[in-house]
């Protein structure tokens, strides 16, 4: 069978990774097409290097623009794309404007959508994911859901005979790069930093948090006036809309970092005393990892993380200090998320429904 993935954004290529390798360990034929929706190679590139992927088959090098314009490139290549390489399927990943191109253009030329990471739920109209996932999730033939509560959306929303629960792809790459970690095969990156009581690694990143100069310079302040060290890992598109509007990302506990590599960034969260994010598989990594996690935002895909007390949601400056100070959460042996064998359940369903 020849399965397409089609990725181009960094948590895509965290999932990639494990599904790559259990194709090839199936026996299948694998192509990949990068989109070039993340174009730093900070962002793009050394995650292929890190986790073992093999190189794009095609790379659509879209670049940066906005949602209309970016998706609209992704749809102009990739019927020529899907053409070539006749696919028996098209596995999409997540919720990115790569996700919805890739499976919007499948579905025209009838070639099979599988979508992984299905039945995710923010119930926020306002997030352009939201429309990734539900558009996307409605146009494929086949939903991958990682949680009981992802398909528990699906059969409400009417998919629940094309939706089969196979676990949480992110949860296999992160036990294995956790594993290496512990190992000492990745050093921790924010080792030298200046922190005898510890610090907080902070992704911060969505339109709703970084678009608006009051909302951004609201979130920069609450870090900054933080505890304890708070390291930004901060996207060129962050760095980017800072300098527009003229707020120092500096400041205070607040210090600035490149993105990191997935192991490093795994070995800086394991040492940190916890995470502030708006990202959704950073909130997730956070919980395996059993490390506290404080996310700037109104709701959350991942509802077990905040039930298990692991996740806070935080959005005015006393949230946020009320949540980076707070007690550590219980422990607990809850897995929700699977048993990190879920991108080899993924392509057995890809082959028993649809090859």
């Amino acid at each position: 069978m020849k399965i397409m993935s089609v990725v181009g954004a960094r948590p895509q290529f965290v999932k990639l990774a494990p599904i790559a390798h259990a194709i090839i360990a199936a026996g299948h034929e694998h192509v990949i097409v990068h989109t070039g929706q993340h174009y730093d190679p900070m962002l793009s590139d050394v995650f292929f290097r890190d986790l073992g992927i093999p190189e794009p088959d095609a790379h659509l090098g879209v670049g940066s623009g906005s949602h209309g314009v970016q998706t609209g490139a992704m749809l102009a290549q990739m019927d020529e794309v899907l053409e070539r390489f006749q696919p028996d399927c098209v596995l999409v990943y997540g919720d990115t404007n790569s996700t919805l191109a890739a499976a919007v253009s499948a579905v025209k030329l009838h070639f099979p959508v599988a979508h992984l990471e299905a039945g995710l739920r923010s119930f926020n109209r306002a997030m352009p994911e939201e429309h990734n996932r539900v558009l996307t999730d409605h146009a494929a033939d086949l939903c991958l859901a990682p949680t009981e509560v992802a398909m528990q959306h699906l059969a409400t929303e009417g998919l629940a005979e094309r939706s089969v629960l196979v676990g949480d792809v992110m949860t296999d790459v992160l036990f294995q790069v956790r594993d290496r970690v512990l190992a000492g095969d990745a050093p921790n990156p924010l080792a030298d930093l200046d922190a005898p009581d510890g610090y907080y690694v902070a992704t911060i990143h969505r339109a709703e948090n970084t678009n608006d100069p009051e909302r951004l310079a609201e979130v920069v302040a609450s870090l900054s006036a933080a505890d304890r060290p708070v390291v930004l890992l901060a996207h060129p598109r962050v760095r980017a809309k800072a300098e527009e509007h003229g707020i120092a990302l500096d400041s205070g506990n607040l210090v600035t970092r490149d993105p990191l590599a997935y192991p490093e960034l795994i070995a800086a969260v394991l040492g940190s005393a916890g995470v502030v994010t708006d990202s959704g598989g950073l909130q997730k990594e956070a919980f395996l990892l059993r490390v506290p996690c404080t996310t700037v935002r109104h709701e959350t895909e991942w509802v077990e993380t905040v039930g298990l007390g692991w996740n806070v949601l935080a959005n005015t400056p006393d949230e946020i200090t009320a949540a980076l100070t707070r007690p550590a959460p219980a422990d607990t042996d809850a897995a929700p998320y699977g048993d990190g064998h879920a991108a080899e359940a993924a392509v057995a369903t890809i082959v028993e429904r649809i090859g």
